[in-house]
């Protein structure tokens, strides 16, 4: 029970970090997934833990949803994502930690020149970032850091990036728990344990929305570059070790 409590309480902690960032609560919560159930159960845990997190952010934020964006980022995004589970049976995961800890790290000074040179993504830009994202997303656990700057690059920002890249990461997530669903990897009793996790990244969905109404854009954007930080040292950390 006590190991319970604390997993709820990170998990509502993750859930209002990610409710302002956009992503975040599975980089918080996977290690600790996996030291309570192993690393087998962790993965569809945390995957059913996501598509709720997304949700509450889609609730907090509905009617700032750029649904066009929606769109043109899931049309490729969703097919994309069910192709990287299969994927996922068969490709080394250390190599793609490793490549997209790099990446993470990469974004920082590049998000900040895309800025500077006033650089947006077009509707067809982001759904060919929708593809490639869709299709990592299907392998590794969390891509966050991928979608967040794509949808910055779009334009959005605050409510409006937080509730689009969330329905669009749940499009994409639904797309990857079926799959796992249909290979027989997400047994019942993981469902109802992600059930109950998500529920608590959930409801900090919402809290996480307070902080953003008062958060000025400049601010909004150093958090990014520091979680942007955490993932690329926590992909590598979690490869090399």
């Amino acid at each position: 029970m006590t190991i319970y409590i604390f997993v709820l309480t990170v998990g509502l902690i993750a859930g209002t970090l990610s409710g302002i960032v956009g992503t975040g609560a599975s980089i918080m919560l996977l290690p600790i997934l996996v030291f309570q159930f192993g690393p087998k159960q962790a993965v569809p845990i945390m995957a059913i833990a996501a598509l709720m997190s997304n949700i509450g952010k889609v609730l907090a934020w509905w009617r700032e949803v750029n649904w066009r964006a929606f769109a043109a980022y899931s049309i490729t995004g969703v097919p994309a994502a069910a192709l990287g589970a299969r994927t996922l049976l068969v490709l080394p995961s250390r190599v793609v930690d490793i490549a997209l800890g790099l990446f993470f790290l990469a974004m920082i000074p590049g998000r900040r020149w895309l800025t500077k040179m006033d650089f947006q993504l077009r509707l067809w830009q982001l759904s060919l970032a929708g593809a490639v994202i869709g299709f990592i997303t299907g392998i590794v656990i969390s891509t966050g850091p991928l979608s967040v700057p794509a949808f910055a690059s779009y334009g959005l920002v605050k409510g409006a990036f937080l509730s689009t890249e969330a329905a669009s990461s749940l499009a994409l997530m639904v797309s990857k728990v079926a799959t796992f669903r249909q290979l027989g990897a997400l047994p019942f009793s993981s469902i109802l344990k992600g059930l109950v996790i998500g529920a608590s990244v959930m409801a900090g969905a919402f809290a996480g929305k307070a902080v953003v109404r008062r958060m000025p854009i400049t601010i909004f954007q150093h958090i990014v570059d520091g979680l942007l930080l955490c993932s690329g040292l926590a992909m590598l950390w979690a490869a090399l070790s």
